[in-house]
């Protein structure tokens, strides 16, 4: 099989017939999703409106502006209608200065006069013909990503991707510019533990962080100016990606689009598995920051990788397919198009296993031809890693030989000492070393590698499907929520009611108005 970018892949024989069922059920299992989140918004969503009219500082404590107006909004019962139409309400013949919008929208009585129909009519007018303005701001800074990432070229797939975890900023940039100096394409700022549970961007630049580094729109200028700089050096573009996931999903994208990153982590499940945030707060804010993706060009990659660490690799595989298919159809629906739907998965099967490597690229490739335009974004072994940095360094040396095989499009390398520590300079230097000799060595097999009809990485491949088609069955027979709170993915239940953030979900009144989501959902 050919691949868009000129890579050819080993045939895999599929029956075609269940892959369009799975791709049917997906869109059946997020059509009624769709519905709840058409009737919903959130208080992230209602941010990020905010930020795009500029209102991105925050006041003398450190509190973002926008969490101060929102939270007035809310507090008065007056969120339904959208943070936008109450900016321009407070807007008349007053200041425009952010902070004393803040202030204004903290004065607001719960039940402000109506407007006259003329002057309502006015209002969102000239609340849309800003919001065209900034947006059209916004894509003159994607349009400047791109010339330059078109000007320089980039390396060549699997896209090698390493990430930086200092807490520092600042520190995060020369490590980001030594492994981009070895030969990374791919910078990935690991994100400061459970910032996904804040529901509040920080501001400004952090130089604390534990296990990462707070992802701060200031942050990611920072990042992506070095990293510019760095590109220009090396004449290769260097792509840099970040988390948008937790409670400020939506927000997160939107500063991320503006300092023009390339990728973002963006989960359709993930938090609420894995950092317990309500059902529902999750796919709305995942489906708002999508849209902001498909607007500024940005790729997102998924989470599954995550499902086979809490649960077996190998009994599990089915999930993943399952989740990717769900995944992709909550892209889709966003506006997302196949280019920019990174599906993750991950090089996690027990390696005291008998054909492991069969079974591997049996997963490898089933989602590689399942989803021939996404660039797959493969995950290297971390639940298995060991001690014994030897075995350790071979372990990652097969997850970079199937990638190969396989046609991977971002591969996240493995570091030696996964199971002892941050990885150091030398770490990164080593893989990305090791990978980019796998990837001269192994060039050209894809195309030259047969699979025997019947064998076991075909038999694999098509049991898999077959399980994935199953659950999906069952999936969109009871609903994604109820599946959810059934532990059918990752081996963990949640319940539609419980976790973190259900009380930022506002139902929208009926002359809700949100000029943002009208741009997007138009273009």
């Amino acid at each position: 099989m050919q691949l868009p970018d000129g890579r050819h892949v080993p045939d895999l024989r599929l029956d075609p017939s269940r892959v369009e069922r799975c791709r049917a059920l997906a869109d059946a299992v997020t059509a009624p999703v769709l519905e709840l989140v058409q009737r919903h918004t959130t208080v992230s969503i209602e941010r990020t409106v905010l930020r795009l009219y500029g209102m991105d500082d925050a006041d003398a404590s450190g509190v973002p502006l926008v969490n101060r107006a929102v939270d007035a909004l809310q507090a008065r019962g007056l969120l339904d209608r959208g943070a936008a139409y109450w900016r321009g309400y407070v807007l008349r013949g007053g200041p425009a200065e952010p902070a004393a919008v803040v202030e204004r929208l903290a004065a607001l009585p719960p039940h402000p006069a109506p407007l006259a129909e003329a002057e309502e009519r006015e209002l969102r007018a000239d609340l849309r013909r800003e919001a065209r303005a900034r947006v059209d701001a916004l894509l003159d800074r994607v349009r400047r990503r791109n010339a330059l990432r078109d000007e320089l070229g980039v390396g060549a797939s699997p896209l090698r991707y390493v990430i930086v975890a200092t807490g520092n900023i600042h520190d995060d940039v020369e490590q980001a510019r030594a492994a981009a100096q070895a030969g990374a394409d791919v910078i990935a700022v690991i994100r400061s533990t459970a910032q996904s549970l804040l529901d509040y961007v920080p501001h400004g630049a952090t130089t604390e962080g534990y296990g990462g580094t707070y992802a701060t729109q200031e942050n990611f200028r920072i990042m992506r100016e070095a990293l510019d700089d760095e590109s220009r050096r090396l004449r290769r573009y260097v792509h840099l990606t970040n988390y948008s996931s937790g409670l400020c999903m939506p927000e997160i994208a939107f500063a991320a689009a503006w300092e023009r990153l390339d990728m973002l982590l963006n989960d359709a499940m993930y938090g609420i598995l894995f950092r317990d945030i309500n059902m529902r707060r999750t796919l709305c804010d995942q489906h708002f920051s999508r849209r902001v993706c498909a607007l500024a060009d940005v790729v997102i990659h998924t989470g599954e990788d995550n499902y086979i660490t809490t649960a077996d690799a190998d009994e599990a595989a089915h999930t993943v397919i399952a989740s990717q298919f769900v995944n992709e159809s909550f892209a889709h629906r966003a506006g997302l198009p196949d280019r920019l739907v990174g599906l993750g998965h991950a090089f996690e099967i027990d390696p005291a296993r008998e054909d492991t490597i069969a079974r591997e690229l049996a997963q490898a490739l089933l989602v590689r031809t399942l989803f021939p335009g996404a660039p797959i974004k493969y995950m290297p072994p971390t639940k298995h890693k060991q001690g014994d940095i030897f075995f350790s360094h071979a372990y990652d040396v097969m997850a970079d030989v199937v990638a190969a095989v396989t046609g991977q499009g971002i591969q996240l390398l493995g570091m030696m000492t996964e199971a002892m520590h941050n990885p150091l300079l030398m770490d990164r230097y080593v893989a990305l070393k090791t990978s980019a000799y796998v990837a001269r060595a192994w060039r050209s097999m894809g195309a030259e590698l047969a699979l025997r009809p019947g064998g076991l990485v075909e038999r694999r491949a098509n049991e898999t499907l077959a399980k994935a088609l199953a659950l999906l069955e069952e999936v969109a027979a009871d609903g994604l929520m109820r599946a959810i709170g059934e532990g059918r993915f990752a081996d963990i239940a949640r319940t539609e009611d419980g976790g973190k953030g259900l009380a930022g979900v506002v139902p929208r009144g009926p002359a809700y108005f949100n000029p943002l989501l009208e741009i997007m959902e138009t273009r």
